[in-house]
Order: C-alpha cells, then sequence, then structure tokens
C-alpha cells in the first residue's frame, strides 16, 4: 500500500511541477501563448483559472497523500525489527567479570 501511495505522490507532484512551469508569473504563461488561438478556444483569463484551481487541487492531493500515507505503515514490520535489534544486541556479547583497569601498566625489562 505504501508504494502505492509512494507512486500517487510521484505523479501527482509531476503534474503539479508541470502546472506550475506552464504559468508565467506576469499573466502571460500559457493563455499567453496561444495568441488569438486561447482567446478562441477558452479565453485568456478561463486559461489561467483553470492552471489555477489545477495548481490548487494537485497541491492539496500531494499534500493529503502525504498525511494518510503513514498510517499504512504496517504495525507488525516495526516490532518485529526492534526484536532482532534486542536480541542481537543482547546475544551477541558476554559480560566480563574481570575488574575494571586501574590505569597502571606493567612494567618490563628489555
Amino acid at each position: 500500500m505504501l508504494i502505492l501511495f509512494g507512486i500517487l505522490i510521484i505523479i501527482a507532484s509531476i503534474i503539479l511541477g508541470l502546472i506550475v512551469l506552464i504559468q508565467n508569473p506576469k499573466g502571460g504563461g500559457l493563455s499567453g501563448s496561444f495568441g488569438g488561438v486561447g482567446n478562441q478556444l477558452m479565453g485568456v483569463k478561463q486559461t489561467t483559472d483553470v492552471l489555477e484551481k489545477g495548481t490548487w487541487i494537485f497541491s492539496a492531493v500531494v499534500g493529503l497523500l502525504c498525511l494518510l500515507s503513514p498510517a499504512f505503515i504496517p504495525k507488525e514490520s516495526a516490532n518485529k525489527k526492534n526484536g532482532l535489534i534486542d536480541n542481537i544486541s543482547t546475544s551477541g556479547q558476554k559480560q566480563s567479570t574481570t575488574p575494571a583497569n586501574t590505569g597502571t601498566m606493567p612494567v618490563t625489562n628489555p
């Protein structure tokens, strides 16, 4: 399920990026590049409205998918991972019964 959410987030992000790149901050954007054809098909104002609505819709979709995806993380795998880590850390080490080093080094004669 997480893979599905990841794919949907990537697709929505790419579409959102394309919509943002099509827009021109000064109001030209896609509507300005069509010239007279844009006015005849949809109208200049309507083109910018569609792009703005698309920006809001896809940004909301990406946000919702990012907020909802952690709810589908399987809880069992987290418990199994913690159990493995605990087993590795306790079984691999033996406790030493020797006293701690007092800080003096043995003297050897050459």
